[in-house]
């Protein structure tokens, strides 16, 4: 895949990552990013899941990875299964595509890449059959009370529908839930690609898992793909040339 998108400026293209020399860039730009450090973020999902990278004129400016599975009962193949019970989801008949390591590196402007990034999924989404796109995201910081305004907005206006939301599977969580005090603003300071996914209708669990490795608390998400508004989905379509 090598698709362009006209977003000037500044001119972003995406591409599947095409070997390890590609797959060594995607790694040390996800460490730069969650670490702050040169290093190479690699775990054993690298080796069974596709790779995007989105340049600008050559240079690595984000990138992210997708699994697809075939239906519910392959979830448990998931890096996200490794965080959330996801039994709720093992009759789903469709196929699923799981998103994570999604980073944005220095010198990008966060709505444009965001803008590619949508259109390529959107594609893949539309080709493959994807019933539900999943993963985990994060907020920057292990300790809760850091984001408890998103917290708070995520539990009161975004958990996701009964039957459907993942359970308990990890040692220390935090539930969603609490007084918010402005909505406006505990939305805007969300990371942007949990925006983006609320904004296509997308849900979050009932409770979030604290990571002191990655030094992030996350959540599960979710986008059900025939509940995305018709004009989202017909505006990110036109995204790819």
């Amino acid at each position: 895949m090598n698709v362009a998108y006209d977003t000037q400026p500044p001119a972003l293209t995406v591409r599947a990552a095409a070997g390890p020399i590609d797959l060594l860039a995607c790694q040390t730009l996800r460490h730069r990013c969650f670490f702050g450090t040169g290093g190479c973020d690699s775990d054993a999902h690298d080796a069974v899941c596709n790779h995007l990278m989105i340049e600008q004129d050559g240079v690595l400016r984000a990138t992210l990875r997708t699994l697809m599975v075939e239906n519910g009962r392959d979830l448990d193949r998931t890096l996200t299964a490794q965080s959330y019970d996801l039994s709720p989801l093992r009759d789903y008949p469709a196929p699923v595509l799981e998103i994570g390591r999604f980073c944005i590196g220095p010198g990008a402007l966060d709505a444009h890449v965001m803008r590619v990034a949508l259109g390529a999924l959107a594609g893949l989404v539309d080709r493959a059959g994807i019933g539900l796109m999943i993963g985990c995201t994060s907020l920057a910081g292990s300790d809760p009370a850091r984001h408890a305004a998103a917290l708070a907005v995520l539990g009161r206006h975004h958990v996701g529908p009964d039957g459907m939301r993942p359970l308990r599977a990890a040692t220390t969580t935090v539930p969603l839930g609490g007084q918010v005090a402005d909505r406006r603003s505990a939305i805007a300071a969300l990371p942007p690609l949990l925006r983006s996914y609320l904004g296509l209708g997308g849900w979050v669990s009932d409770h979030a898992v604290i990571d002191a490795a990655m030094d992030t608390v996350h959540v599960f998400t979710c986008v059900e793909v025939d509940r995305i508004p018709a004009t989202r989905a017909s505006a990110l379509r036109r995204l790819v040339v």
